[in-house]
C-alpha cells in the first residue's frame, strides 16, 4: 500500500495502465489535479521505480511515461482497490437511502 499512497497517485497509475503518456496528455486526462501536484506524484512514482520517463527527441523536448514491470505488477491490487470502492460506495447509499425511507 505504501507504493500508492498519496492523493491522485492511484489516478495516475490507473492512467499509465492504459498506455504510455507525456506530461501534457496526463494533464488532459486528469484535469482535477494542479500540474505541480501531477509533477510531484511522477517524481514520487519515478523514485518507488513504478515509472520509467523516457526523453523523446525533437524540439520542444518531450517526455513519455511509461510503467515498469513493478508498475504493471501493481495492476490487480489497483483493480481490487476499485472494485471494493465502487461496493463500499453502493453500501453507503442504501443505507442512506434506507434511512430516508
Amino acid at each position: 500500500m505504501a507504493a500508492v499512497a498519496g492523493r491522485w497517485t492511484t489516478l495516475v497509475l490507473r492512467e499509465l495502465m492504459h498506455a504510455p503518456y507525456s506530461f501534457g496528455t496526463l494533464r488532459d486526462r486528469l484535469p482535477l489535479i494542479s500540474p505541480k501536484v501531477l509533477s510531484d506524484r511522477l517524481h514520487t512514482l519515478r523514485e518507488r521505480g513504478l515509472i520509467a520517463q523516457e526523453r523523446l527527441p525533437g524540439f520542444p523536448a518531450r517526455t513519455r511515461y511509461t510503467l515498469t514491470p513493478a508498475g504493471r505488477a501493481l495492476r490487480p491490487l489497483l483493480i481490487e482497490l476499485y472494485r471494493t470502492g465502487e461496493r463500499l460506495s453502493h453500501l453507503s447509499t442504501s443505507r442512506r437511502d434506507a434511512r430516508d425511507r
